[in-house]
C-alpha cells in the first residue's frame, strides 16, 4: 500500500508539472507582433469545467461553407443564429453526457483510453460578453479563413460529404458529426481547440488538457 501511495502520489506531481509547463511554454515559442487586422473577425472560446468549443460569426459565406448542417437538421440558415459553435470530443463520453447528471462508468472509461471522435455543432444567438466562460478574439481574414479549413477538415467524410451520427443530439438545434482523430486523455477536446487556436495564428501553451489551462495561456500570449 506505501508503494501504491507513493506511486499516486509520484504521478499527481508528474502530471500537474506537465500541465504547469504546458500552460506557462507558449506554442509556437516565438511570433512576431502583427498589427491589428483592418476589418477583424471577433471568434469566440467557450468553456466549461471540462470542456471547450469554438463559436464563429456566421455571414453568408460561412453559412453557404457549411451548408451540410441545414441538411443535417441544424438550423445555422435563420436569422437569429449569430455564432455557429463547434467542439470535437470523444465518441462515447461526449454523446452519452449532455450533463453532469447523465455521466455513466463505461464513456467516461472510453474517455480516459481511446475512443473514437466526434464534432458536436450547435449554433447560438447573441453570446454575452464579458463573461467568465467567454473569451473573444479578433483575428484577420486570412486566419480566419485557415481556422474554416481546419474545423472543416476535422470532419470526417465520404463521397456525400461529412458523416452525421444519425438520432443524437441535445437539442432540437444541435448534431453529432464522426471526426477525424483518436480521443484520449492526452490528446482530447481542449487540445484540439487549442490547435484550431494556432491555425488561425493566436499563440496557445504548449499542452492543454484542461480549459482553465488553455484559457490561462490564451491571457498571457494573445
Amino acid at each position: 500500500m506505501k508503494k501504491l501511495g507513493r506511486f499516486l502520489g509520484l504521478l499527481v506531481i508528474v502530471v500537474a508539472l506537465a500541465v504547469t509547463l504546458g500552460t506557462l511554454v507558449p506554442r509556437p515559442l516565438w511570433q512576431a507582433a502583427g498589427d491589428k487586422p483592418a476589418a477583424p473577425r471577433h471568434i469566440l472560446v467557450l468553456r466549461n469545467p471540462i470542456h471547450t468549443d469554438i463559436a464563429i460569426p456566421v455571414d453568408d459565406a460561412v453559412r453557404q461553407r457549411f451548408h451540410f448542417l441545414v441538411d443535417g437538421g441544424i438550423p445555422t440558415d435563420i436569422p437569429e443564429v449569430r455564432y455557429i459553435v463547434f467542439g470535437w470530443g470523444g465518441r462515447a463520453f461526449y454523446i452519452a453526457t449532455p450533463t453532469w447528471s447523465d455521466l455513466k462508468p463505461m464513456p467516461l472509461l472510453k474517455g480516459l483510453t481511446l475512443d473514437a471522435s466526434v464534432m458536436h455543432v450547435d449554433v447560438a444567438g447573441n453570446i454575452a460578453e464579458p463573461d467568465p466562460s467567454v473569451a473573444g478574439f479578433d483575428i484577420g481574414e486570412g486566419q480566419f479563413s485557415a481556422l474554416l479549413d481546419f474545423i472543416e477538415a476535422s470532419f470526417q467524410k465520404n463521397s456525400g460529404g461529412p458523416i452525421q451520427v444519425p438520432g443524437v443530439a441535445y437539442n432540437n438545434y444541435d448534431g453529432f458529426y464522426e471526426a477525424n482523430g483518436k480521443f484520449t486523455a492526452l490528446v482530447g477536446c481542449n487540445t484540439w481547440t487549442a490547435a484550431a487556436l494556432r491555425a488561425a495564428g493566436l499563440r496557445t501553451g504548449w499542452w492543454n488538457p484542461l480549459p482553465v489551462s488553455l484559457g490561462l495561456s490564451m491571457r498571457l500570449y494573445n
